[in-house]
């Protein structure tokens, strides 16, 4: 009885497993159907890169001096021409005020040589004159040699005072010169304590205060223009032949990875990188969200082809066999394949060129781990 009871046992397990056997390899598998439809497709080139400025600056002192004041901090927009940031000036402005009183003694100067001048002409004209009578009255005998020796020699140092005074009234002019380069020196000198901002734009960092001692080239605000902000982006070289400079990309900041601002291509690199075989693309950034910084990451998709009208498939139901791309479509109860001849890939959609037309049925199992096979039996 024994026996019996486990050979009944042992019969009823056998049974369970072929049923499970059975029902696992010829039950219907549940699949989810897809409705092929037509559409447009856009093909896009995707790259990873950085928002920067196309021009830029570092807004920084010609002379050294001790910061008296920053008129301008991170994230304001200035104009061209606005004072920044304003250097002590007192020293300089007291050799300005040196330099002014210089040039009006020199000018002074000047006019005091040319009355000296004035009066050289008419001592040198009055011997001129005497020497002339001189030589008449020697003629009628009315005067000796010695008379008109000391006329010759009043005439000849008369005519070296002009000269002494026309060499005087020439230095003097060069002295004014040179004050004038002096006081322009200062004035250039003091008007360096006002830093300008050279271009229209954003300031995005400042790095220094009030109180601060700064040198030439001392960083002290950095100015980006907004006329032209760029995605640097890193795109994988086999998609080089695809891009060319005024295509249209959308950009997605990683602050905001539902939305897509507008851009257009700008420059192509013209180096890759010999390690991870990607070029620059430079993107132009037409559109901004309202918080942005220069530096932040983006995706940026580059627009390579559009085409309306196209048999689309979403790029998730291709299935690759022996590297030949397919689907499974529902024909009856069974599941049949259907090779594929592709075009244009978009990141959803994925245009069919040959094998499926609008209207088709596409299936694809629920559970992402039971594969389907040709002619299997699926459920509606």
């Amino acid at each position: 009885m024994r026996k019996l009871w486990q050979g009944i046992k042992l019969v009823l397990v056998l049974a369970a497993i072929g049923f499970g056997i059975y029902w696992f390899r010829f039950s219907p598998l549940p699949v989810t159907p897809h409705r092929i439809e037509s559409g447009q497709v856009v093909a896009e080139v995707m790259g990873t890169g950085t928002l920067e400025a196309r021009v830029r600056a570092t807004i920084s002192p010609k002379i050294s001096g001790r910061i008296e004041e920053v008129l301008a901090d991170q994230g304001d927009r200035v104009t061209k021409g606005d004072v920044l940031v304003r250097l002590d000036d007192d020293e300089l402005t007291q050799q300005v005020e040196i330099a002014q009183a210089a040039l009006a003694a020199s000018k002074a100067a000047l006019e005091r040589l040319k009355t000296d001048r004035g009066r050289a002409v008419a001592v040198a004209e009055q011997a001129k004159r005497d020497y002339q009578r001189t030589q008449q009255l020697i003629g009628q005998g009315a005067i000796t040699e010695s008379e008109l020796d000391k006329a010759i020699e009043s005439a000849a140092v008369a005519d070296a005072g002009l000269a002494r005074a026309d060499a005087a009234i020439v230095e003097g002019e060069q002295q004014i010169l040179a004050a004038e380069k002096t006081l322009a020196y200062h004035q250039a000198r003091l008007a360096d304590t006002q830093i300008t901002a050279p271009f229209d734009g954003l300031i995005v960092q400042r790095q220094r205060d009030p109180g601060d001692v700064v040198v030439p080239g001392s960083p002290i605000l950095q100015l980006v223009s907004l006329d032209q902000l760029w995605i640097r982006a890193w795109v994988d070289e086999t998609e080089m032949a695809k891009i060319a400079i005024d295509q249209p990309a959308r950009v997605v900041f990683r602050s905001e990875p539902d939305k897509s601002y507008r851009g257009e291509v700008a420059r192509l690199g013209k180096e890759a990188d010999r390690e991870t075989r990607e070029f620059i693309v430079d993107v132009h950034v037409l559109e901004l969200p309202k918080n942005w910084a220069v530096g932040q990451r983006a995706e940026v998709y580059v627009e390579t082809a559009r085409r309306g009208g196209a048999t689309l498939l979403p790029a998730a139901l291709v299935r690759w066999v022996d590297d030949a791309p397919g689907v499974f479509v529902r024909v009856g109860d069974r599941a049949a394949w259907r090779p594929l001849k592709l075009g244009l890939r978009s990141p959803e959609n994925i245009e069919v060129l040959e094998g499926l037309q609008p209207g088709d049925t596409v299936v694809a199992p629920r559970d992402p781990r039971g594969g389907l096979t040709p002619g299997a039996r699926i459920s509606r």
